[in-house]
């Protein structure tokens, strides 16, 4: 697809849906050096990518900017993630400079298991933080280490959602898996939880989970695309429950490192034939209910 037929695809799909813009929960922008690191990963095709894995998108932050905000994207996050200690501290002095000079930005923190996290993520909540990113794989921690204790605890008490990669894909990792995520939401049940990739490829053990916990939500991510489904298909008996969880399903995209053309994602979502109400719910309305989006 040539990015004009992606372009009148997705303005398309707004204009038959009625939509004010897109809402993504699931975008990265981050340091320069950072993400200059995250795209060598990806080109190495490491193992936590576990495959060839081009980046579409790989342009200046301003180009990628104007690109998401093409889409008709109306708010996105800039999801930074630490994978040792004394790194989250800086990721966040930095996403809330960014969110400061990018307005249809949510204002994303993220946190480490270490001496001193909830002081840093309690200073993020203080500063606005909208949203809060945790990766299980990439930090290779448990979500229940009890240097998290105060962290999840604050995030339970103020409501702050975190979006949070904890299934096994497309890697499994040490602590990846539901189960974890049960032990968690057993001390802490009402955390607001957007579980990555809902839960690839525990698809079935995560929907689970969010019938039990009603903070808990899922964003599309990569799922039901050619590409995801070529390795981690999302089962078909469970397509009904789709529409069970219609209020808490998010979309987002993984842009700019995702290995095709952005508006496939939406297509992806339109080819389930869920109707248009569902659409609407998970391409804007819950996660304008969810940050409370006019």
């Amino acid at each position: 697809m040539t990015d004009a037929a992606d372009h009148e695809y997705v303005t398309g799909l707004r204009a038959r849906l009625g939509l004010p813009g897109i809402i993504d929960v699931h975008t990265h922008f981050m340091p320069e050096q950072v993400l200059r690191k995250v795209w060598a990963y990806f080109d190495s095709a490491g193992p936590l990518t576990g495959r060839e894995w081009p980046i579409e998108y790989r342009d200046e932050e301003d180009v990628r900017l104007k690109t998401l905000r093409g889409f008709g994207v109306r708010a996105f996050t800039s999801l930074v993630y630490p994978h040792k200690p004394d790194m989250a501290a800086w990721l966040n002095e930095w996403s809330a400079d960014f969110a400061s000079r990018t307005p249809d930005c949510l204002h994303t923190a993220t946190f480490y298991p270490e001496h001193g996290a909830a002081s840093y993520v309690e200073a993020a909540i203080d500063a606005g933080a909208r949203i809060f990113k945790s990766h299980v794989q990439v930090g290779h921690f448990h979500p229940g280490d009890p240097l998290l204790n105060e962290v999840w605890g604050l995030l339970h008490d103020t409501g702050v959602p975190v979006l949070i990669h904890c299934g096994s894909g497309p890697a499994a990792g040490e602590f990846t898996g539901p189960g974890p995520m049960i032990e968690l939401l057993r001390r802490f049940p009402r955390l607001r939880l957007i579980i990555a990739h809902m839960g690839a490829p525990e698809y079935t053990e995560f929907l689970d989970i969010a019938e039990r916990y009603d903070g808990v939500y899922l964003d599309t991510t990569m799922n039901f695309t050619d590409f995801f489904e070529d390795h981690d298909p999302f089962p078909a008996a469970e397509r009904g429950r789709l529409r069970d969880f219609a209020d808490r399903i998010l979309f987002g995209s993984d842009f700019p490192n995702i290995p095709y053309p952005y508006g496939h994602a939406l297509f992806a979502l339109e080819r389930l034939d869920l109707g248009d109400d569902w659409l609407r719910g998970v391409c804007h309305d819950n996660a304008a209910r969810l940050f409370s989006i006019s």
